[in-house]
């Protein structure tokens, strides 16, 4: 994973980003994580659960865990949602 890592940050525009990550990832995993990002950002604006699992047809399942994460992981989900705001 280090490697993988690494890539990703030698990365220096969106369009290396995106063409980097098209490769790397199926459509359905780009949109899985573009799904979980969306409830984050749903998440640090309060909305319940089930209206985020509605917005973004996510399943409660996926609302509750992306949630732990950003209360007890590494703290990345933290880190990008303060980045995006600023």
């Amino acid at each position: 994973m280090k490697a993988l890592f690494d890539a990703i940050q030698s990365l220096e525009s969106r369009d290396e980003t995106e063409s980097f990550f098209r490769d790397l990832c199926t459509l359905s995993e780009l949109e899985a994580m573009a799904h979980r990002w969306e409830v984050a950002r749903l998440l640090e604006q309060g909305l319940p659960y089930l209206e985020i699992a509605e917005r973004t047809g996510a399943s409660t399942t996926t609302v509750t865990r992306v949630a732990h994460w950003l209360r007890h992981g590494e703290g990345g989900y933290r880190q990008a949602l303060d980045r995006a705001t600023s």
